[in-house]
């Protein structure tokens, strides 16, 4: 039997936004436990913060870094009130982001989005719990070395990099 569609909230189109909100929300959900358990391990497990880097790969160590800042430690917050205006503002953002994600018909987006703001809400806790951002793999070649990062930053780049992706590259996006 043929699932019956009506006007309003069971019609086919908002059926697909149902079915591509639920991705989204379970992506974000899974983003903000797995970084949430990863934190935990490296902060309480480990005991990270009292250790020096702990060396996994000749090219990848553990090494502590609590970021007081947004990306790339960027605009520090130097005391309490800029820590809390961080939160605001990344509260704010995470607000926008949860909407755009109701409103998204596609599940690409949906899942994309879903891994910014599940990262974002990883990263909002840890403002609340530690006071900043607990950061630790960090990958480096020789003289060169990159960001310090955690699981949430990780999820929110890909989930940029696959909104990036669809708005510019999509073959559905391509001239007919």
């Amino acid at each position: 039997m043929q699932p019956v569609y009506r006007r309003g909230w069971l019609d086919k189109s908002r059926s697909n936004a149902l079915i591509a909100w639920q991705r989204g929300a379970l992506a974000a959900g899974l983003v903000f436990l797995i970084d949430r358990f990863s934190k935990w391990w490296i902060v309480s497990g480990l005991g990270l913060p009292s250790r020096k880097p702990v060396e996994i790969f000749s090219f990848f160590d553990l090494s502590m870094v609590w970021n007081k800042g947004i990306s790339l430690g960027l605009f520090p917050a130097g005391d309490e009130s800029g820590r809390y205006i961080l939160i605001g503002l990344t509260s704010a953002v995470s607000l926008a982001i949860a909407y755009w994600l109701y409103r998204a018909q596609s599940s690409f987006i949906a899942l994309a989005l879903g891994l910014v703001l599940g990262g974002a809400i990883g990263n909002i806790w840890d403002r609340f719990q530690y006071g900043a951002v607990a950061d630790f793999f960090h990958f480096h070649l020789g003289e060169w070395s990159f960001y310090v990062f955690n699981v949430a930053d990780a999820a929110i780049t890909l989930g940029v990099l696959l909104l990036i992706w669809e708005a510019l590259l999509s073959p559905q996006k391509k001239p007919k």
